[in-house]
């Protein structure tokens, strides 16, 4: 993990933490081995924003979850947390 915001709650009371992956891997790309490196914006929303809301910065994980719209207005991609798993 990158970044942690600390936990904040929406305006119907749920859990909310907002937060950037730092991802790193070896990846395949026409026949070659490739770096990949970059930052993720996430966000994790109840039980998931209690896990991701005790995780420390430079700590590993693995996350599940799905991609969505930032908001209606803002096309950048979010990747929304369902599950957090130390590593």
């Amino acid at each position: 993990m990158a970044e942690l915001e600390g936990l904040r709650y929406t305006p119907a009371g749920l859990e909310r933490v907002a937060f950037k992956l730092r991802h790193s891997s070896m990846q395949q790309e026409a026949g070659m081995q490739r770096q990949v490196q970059c930052d993720v914006p996430a966000l994790a929303l109840g039980e998931a924003a209690q896990q991701a809301g005790r995780l420390k910065n430079g700590q590993q994980v693995k996350v599940e979850g799905f991609l969505a719209r930032r908001s209606l207005k803002i096309a950048q991609l979010v990747l929304h947390i369902d599950n957090v798993t130390l590593r």
